[in-house]
């Protein structure tokens, strides 16, 4: 496989283009660095992996970029995924999510790309739903602009393959951690949470805590990109999580026992809830169960472990 990976530097695609090079494919990588790192690719690189720094708003670019490489499978990971940023700045997130969504699909169109695997949110294209866990059928509206700029780009997926023939595929994520997930960054609330117990801080809740989430370890994340570019005959959105609900509290008291602490060492900080941010969302995943093969592996315990781990270890070395 010829796999180009939009979004390569950031913490899932860099996990991804790792899986790649280990089964002996050939990467390229598409990202502007503004939220990717580039270290997270320095191991990859060494291995063969070619990094575009390139906007994916700039179709010029983009088109040139897959005239060079001729990917036969794209992984378009590269996004603007902070709710807050797309409630303040809507037109910022759409340029993004949409217009760099076209750009990619116009590009692969042209050179001939057999697999294009889209990147989509389980949580934010579904809003406040009442069916719980939430499957693929229920209809999607969101809350927040990220949740709507990521349905249109789903769109303009089946669109393409309707009109050109292109095999899209969408995958909606649960809430992703692990190691690489940058706590300073626009990452989740357990990078977050494992970057404050590394550092000696207190954890901040946002709302009672008691809202739900479907938290997905990127390992997992990984195999089911992996599965959705091989998979024959895959197409549509899948969503990709663990179907099951974990609270934000829980999520405190796994932290806290990953790092060690006692429980008045790590007590939240509780504040006004977000505006956009949803009370409840659960993935119903048997669809992707059935059709891709895919199963999270990765328990809820020995995720945080992992990134605990990591965010420790990154904290000693920045000390």
């Amino acid at each position: 496989m010829k796999a180009l990976v939009t979004g390569g530097a950031g913490f899932i695609g860099s996990n991804l283009v790792d899986a790649l090079l280990e089964r002996g494919d050939q990467v390229a990588v598409i990202d502007n660095l503004w939220s990717g790192d580039r270290a997270n690719l320095d191991a990859a690189i060494e291995r063969g992996a070619r990094l575009h720094v390139v906007d994916i708003r700039d179709a010029d670019e983009v088109t040139a970029v897959f005239d060079a490489e001729r990917p036969s499978h794209v992984f378009h990971l590269a996004a603007q995924a902070d709710v807050r940023v797309s409630i303040e700045t809507p037109g910022i997130d759409a340029s993004i999510n949409v217009i760099g969504t076209v750009n990619l699909l116009e590009a692969a169109r042209r050179v001939g790309v057999q697999r294009f695997v889209n990147t989509s949110t389980g949580g934010a294209i579904y809003g406040d739903v009442d069916l719980i866990p939430t499957p693929e059928s229920v209809p999607t509206q969101p809350m927040a602009a990220y949740g709507q700029s990521k349905d249109c780009a789903e769109r303009y997926c089946e669109w393409m393959r309707r009109l050109w023939g292109l095999e899209t595929v969408t995958l909606r994520y649960g809430n992703v951690y692990g190691p690489r997930q940058n706590p300073a960054g626009d990452a989740g609330v357990i990078a977050i949470f494992c970057g404050a117990a590394s550092s000696g801080r207190r954890p901040i809740i946002f709302g009672d805590g008691l809202q739900t989430r479907d938290y997905v370890f990127v390992d997992d994340i990984v195999a089911a990109n992996l599965l959705a570019g091989e998979q024959p005959g895959a197409r549509g959105a899948y969503n990709v999580g663990t179907q099951t609900e974990v609270t934000v509290l829980q999520l405190v008291a796994a932290v806290r026992e990953a790092a060690g602490l006692q429980v008045d060492a790590f007590e939240p900080e509780f504040r006004e809830a977000r505006l956009g941010e949803l009370q409840r969302s659960c993935l119903d995943v048997g669809r992707a169960r059935e059709e891709l093969g895919f199963i999270a592996a990765t328990s809820l315990s020995d995720g945080i472990a992992r990134t605990y781990s990591w965010a420790q270890a990154r904290h000693e070395r920045s000390a």
